[in-house]
């Protein structure tokens, strides 16, 4: 079910302003997720579109209907909250049920269902276990199950995952993303986790400090981010960054570490941070590349982690510090130097004055 909120803000009695002219414009069907830092104001944005939290300025739209003042219960929305917030007495089944059964359907409508959507989480052989005899997953699952047997068109999710451990994060996020599709709801969740908002969503709200920084696919924000904020906040490990200023198209960077040559004239004469990924650095040049189109860089091996298929090395850089990726047969020791290669095209550039990104 479409949705927009226009021009809100949430301030409160104390004069905190936790939310600043907030736009966005939900189509029907679409996995939004808001992400950003503890204490941005998402779970706050996620609450007023619940109807928990008053809107102070601006208008929400549901379906093209104005709903500020509507009630929690009559805006159809189901809320899955971080704590599952199941009754510890009652047996799965009557814990979907529950909800159904207070709104007066019949037992054999109930029944159904309760059957149908146990079915979709794979809780069918659970339904007369009480939820201290399921895993974390599992009671996640069947809290979700509560707000899908309503047959709700939008969904709302506040940190649904936090609560679980590492491997069942990863299998409910697929889970999630299944389910989302299957039921066809709106869905709007919550999370600081961008790995999560990253591979979720269809459109990510990117905030900070109670404000949009960037709203696009996980690709806009990861291949085009507009601000030093959505480069540093998306990506793992994030953006590294090279602080300085360009002039007679050559690029210093405030610490004298760095010199190279940047000629475009949208960068002159201004001081610029320079952003590349950790997976854009290389060893060594490319066979038959030009090294014209590359920055050598090195820095001092402070950490190094394995992981596998990859190892990231925490280096420092001058003045700044730089994650890397590199393969996991390469041999580092920590205190060592390591020579390595950017290429310029790979470069992300940003005003240091505005912290816009400067487009080429």
């Amino acid at each position: 079910m479409p949705m927009e909120l226009k021009n809100i803000y949430k301030i409160y009695p104390n004069g905190y302003q936790a939310i600043t002219d907030f736009n966005l414009t939900i189509e029907d069907k679409e996995f939004i997720v808001l992400v950003g830092p503890s204490g941005c104001g998402k779970s706050t944005t996620l609450r007023m579109i619940a109807g928990l939290e008053d809107i102070t300025h601006g208008t929400f739209t549901i379906d093209g209907r104005v709903v500020n003042k509507l009630p929690p219960k009559d805006r159809g929305i189901a809320m899955v909250f971080q704590s599952y917030a199941l009754y510890p007495t009652l047996t799965v089944y009557e814990n979907m049920a529950f909800g159904l059964d207070l709104a007066g359907f019949d037992e054999d409508v109930i029944a159904a269902r309760v059957q149908s959507t146990a079915k979709i989480l794979g809780l069918s052989e659970y339904l007369d276990r009480l939820p201290r005899a399921l895993s974390g997953g599992q009671r996640q699952r069947v809290a979700l199950g509560r707000a899908i047997i309503r047959h709700a068109k939008i969904f709302l999710m506040d940190e649904p995952l936090s609560n679980l451990d590492a491997r069942q994060r990863v299998t409910m996020r697929a889970e999630l993303s299944r389910i989302s599709r299957e039921i066809g709801a709106t869905t709007i969740y919550v999370t600081h986790d961008q790995i999560e908002a990253m591979t979720m969503a269809s459109r990510i709200v990117c905030m900070d400090v109670g404000v949009i920084k960037q709203v696009g696919t996980p690709e806009e924000l990861y291949f085009h981010p507009k601000n030093l904020f959505v480069a540093g906040f998306i990506g793992d490990p994030p953006m590294n960054f090279i602080r300085g200023k360009v002039d007679s198209g050559v690029f210093a960077s405030d610490d004298g570490y760095y010199s190279v040559a940047l000629p475009q004239p949208s960068l002159q004469g201004k001081g610029i941070v320079i952003g590349y990924r950790p997976e854009h650095a290389h060893l060594a040049l490319p066979e038959g590349s030009d090294p014209a189109d590359y920055l050598e860089m090195k820095g001092k091996i402070e950490v190094y982690e394995m992981l596998g298929d990859l190892q990231n090395v925490y280096l420092a850089v001058g003045e700044e510090k730089a994650i890397i990726k590199v393969a996991p047969e390469v041999e580092l020791e920590i205190g060592n130097d390591l020579i390595y290669y950017v290429k310029k095209a790979d470069f992300h550039f940003f005003d240091a004055e505005t912290e816009e990104a400067i487009e080429e």
